[in-house]
């Protein structure tokens, strides 16, 4: 196929730079215009990696530069994917003279880089370039565990990623939280929060849609997130959701209202925590169900000798924060539930209606305290108080977004208590 001279514009690939004395690797044309017409460029390009008798591969340090050779074409589109179907984000600079890779490419891995671009009369062209990129021979790997376990779950249910190594420096963290992805079925915005150096939560902005499924990966994958640090292979995580069940328990009216789907369906009389021993406001999500548990008062600071002092075997208990706050069954207190806050900060009702509840709810469900005297759920540290923070301060969290603000405080980890009837 014959085009005219006055139409040629080449494309050069240039700085993925090697650590050798041959200086640059670059991605060159064979000299072929762009035409008009479609042909395939692919193999009319190669990357220049022969150093000598070696092939040598490209840093994943340096970023990746793509410029058009001559003054009279430009840069209209640059799609660079892994073989994994990663994609290189970047920029293209508003004359289309240059485009730049914005994030970091990973090691050891093969990249195709498909340009577009156009001539001052309107022709257009494109070519297809590939490269491998080396991997480090010292590097530690950043490992990431997504939670909770595979399953269904309330509509409340935040996603946890633990880190292998901490990740202080926000520029690290903003490149671990850009690759750690939630998608969920139906879509819901959402955003993660670094509760501390190893820890992330993600929800959210509302609670999950009903019946959603929700999928939680990473693409850290080969990427160099600070000195010596890359992301290595991590475990995908999905789970669903149930019916949107919320029980909203009411200390000053000592009545718990249950909703289904945003229909009521139960509502039950109860008691909270008496004074002194009043019950958390705020929201808190379900942590764990367990048919009988005992319960002591000297797990939560209260004397052998103290009136207020008990062990009790509890039955149908439903925990909502790690320091011992349970929905349970309480007979002794049946002539009080539905008149006065009698417990020492958890929500007792009667055998029958702790069983049901027990049997209507799962892990991850809402359970939220209003108008009671206690003080406010915690975000972090003693179960899933994430819903306490509005949308605006949980944005906050993220690296992307803001300073990354400190985890739980010393005074919400001492009071991280067993059990409490």
């Amino acid at each position: 196929m014959k085009h005219s001279p006055r139409h040629r514009t080449t494309v050069n690939c240039t700085v993925l730079v090697i650590s050798l004395a041959a200086g640059l690797v670059a991605c060159g044309s064979d000299g072929e215009p762009l035409s008009t017409k479609s042909y395939d460029a692919a193999g009319r390009i190669a990357l220049n990696t022969q150093v000598g008798s070696d092939k040598k591969k490209a840093d994943p340090d340096k970023p990746l530069e793509i410029t058009p050779s001559g003054s009279d074409g430009r840069i209209t589109d640059v799609t660079v994917t892994d073989a994994r179907g990663r994609y290189v984000a970047g920029e293209l600079s508003a004359d289309g003279s240059r485009w730049h890779s914005t994030s970091p490419l990973a090691a050891g891995t093969h990249y195709t880089v498909r340009v577009s671009t156009e001539h001052e009369d309107g022709t257009t062209g494109s070519k297809v370039i590939e490269f491998d990129t080396d991997t480090p021979k010292t590097r530690k790997l950043l490992g990431v565990t997504f939670g909770p376990d595979s399953g269904t779950y309330g509509v409340g249910q935040p996603v946890t990623a633990e880190l292998s190594v901490p990740v202080q420096d926000k520029a690290s963290r903003a490149i671990v939280e850009s690759a750690l992805k939630v998608d969920s079925v139906p879509a819901t915005e959402g955003s993660w929060y670094w509760v501390d150096d190893k820890t992330l939560h993600y929800r959210p902005k509302d609670y999950w849609p009903a019946h959603a499924t929700v999928t939680a990966y990473s693409n850290l994958e080969g990427v160099r997130i600070g000195d010596r640090l890359w992301g290595g292979d991590t475990k995908p995580l999905t789970l669903t959701t149930g019916d949107r069940v919320i029980a909203v328990t009411d200390a000053a009216a000592h009545v718990m209202k249950v909703y289904k789907n945003d229909e009521q369906i139960k509502q039950i009389p109860i008691t909270t925590g008496k004074p002194g021993f009043e019950t958390r406001n705020g929201v808190k999500v379900v942590l764990d169900k367990q048919s009988s548990v005992r319960m002591r008062g000297t797990t939560i600071g209260i004397s052998a000798s103290s009136a207020d002092s008990y062990d009790l075997q509890v039955h149908w208990a439903t925990r909502v924060t790690w320091s011992g706050e349970y929905v349970h069954a309480a007979p002794w207190s049946v002539g009080s539930q539905g008149y006065a806050n009698v417990s020492h900060g958890c929500t007792g009702m009667s055998n029958a209606n702790a069983e049901w509840f027990f049997d209507t709810v799962r892990l991850g469900d809402v359970v939220q305290v209003v108008n009671s005297k206690g003080e406010e759920m915690s975000p972090f540290g003693n179960g899933y108080g994430d819903w306490n923070l509005d949308w605006t301060k949980w944005q906050k969290g993220s690296a992307l977004t803001a300073d990354t603000p400190d985890g739980p405080s010393a005074a919400d980890r001492a009071r991280l208590r067993p059990e409490s009837a």
